[in-house]
């Protein structure tokens, strides 16, 4: 990451453009990986929690050695794969209005949550076959303050420690204000945030430094308007997320995020994105080191 000498000597700024909630559905899947074949797109990162998991883990496999694949946690739609009788006494997880809610309190059940992740990430290397080289959260469920000391610890544990990134889903105020969208949710993200990138540091995990890409989901937004504001202000290590896809009936019955994933699928794999990338001397690039590709 960082900056770059093209042709003619003009600086190239490099960023992450990661794709959210692989697993969700099959119609979510199939966008993601078209996005992956054109290029359009240097990470994803997937719920292992949801049944599309198990194929679409293996059909991964083959985009390891060019991008970062990594862990969605997921503590905030469909069923846990443990058993949560507390955070989910009816077999369903929580919205994550509840989440917050309990968060502020100091609520959350530590032990079924910290049970919850590890699961996830057992189940992430089953059908994967290599850990994740990163970690975000549905929602931003990883920046909560419990939350990212339990996850940590987890990471930690499974000595995986410098070995990958944690998703910072905070960017500075003054960043925030320039790019002008979303700005509510932005700002508030970054309050929960706060002291997440230094707990992570401070436990050898590096994290992004710039995120953007904050919607507000409107099949009738100009979806290349606001990614080009998501580019305004980059910081070091920047980070945009997208959510590409297909709408399928399994996403319309999980997720209320529907027609405009397909919208934001067809502006990637569009020609306009790669002029957008190109008249702003930006080039998509992984966080991680390259790695070698894992066996089918």
């Amino acid at each position: 990451m960082g900056v770059q000498s093209v042709g003619g000597g003009q600086a190239c700024s490099s960023i992450s453009l990661c794709a959210d909630d692989f697993a969700l559905s099959p119609g979510v899947n199939r966008g993601v990986i078209e996005a992956l074949d054109a290029g359009r797109i240097s990470a994803t990162s997937v719920m292992a929690n949801r049944r599309s998991w198990a194929k679409g883990g293996r059909a991964l496999r083959r985009y390891a050695a060019n991008a970062d694949i990594g862990l969605h946690l997921n503590l905030t739609l469909g069923a846990p794969l443990s058993f949560m009788p507390r955070f989910a006494p009816t077999g369903h997880l929580p919205e994550i209005t509840r989440v917050l809610k309990a968060a502020r309190k100091g609520d959350l059940p530590e032990m079924e949550i910290r049970h919850e992740i590890a699961r996830q990430l057992d189940e992430f290397f089953e059908h994967f076959g290599a850990p994740p080289d990163f970690v975000d959260g549905h929602q931003h469920v990883q920046i909560l303050p419990q939350i990212r000391h339990w996850l940590l610890d987890e990471l930690e544990a499974r000595n995986l420690k410098g070995k990958i990134w944690l998703r910072n889903s905070a960017d500075r105020p003054t960043r925030i204000l320039r790019r002008g969208v979303e700005l509510k949710k932005a700002l508030g993200i970054a309050w929960l945030a706060k002291g997440f990138s230094r707990a992570a540091a401070a436990r050898g995990f590096a994290t992004n430094e710039g995120f953007s890409g904050f919607s507000q989901f409107d099949p009738c937004s100009d979806y290349a308007r606001d990614f080009e504001t998501y580019l305004r202000a980059p910081g070091r290590r920047h980070l945009i997320m997208c959510h590409p896809g297909y709408c399928d009936e399994e996403l319309i019955l999980a997720d209320p995020v529907t027609l405009t994933r397909e919208r934001e699928l067809n502006f990637l794999l569009s020609p306009a994105f790669a002029d957008l990338l190109r008249r702003a001397s930006v080039k998509l690039a992984r966080m991680s080191p390259p790695k070698l590709e894992i066996a089918a």
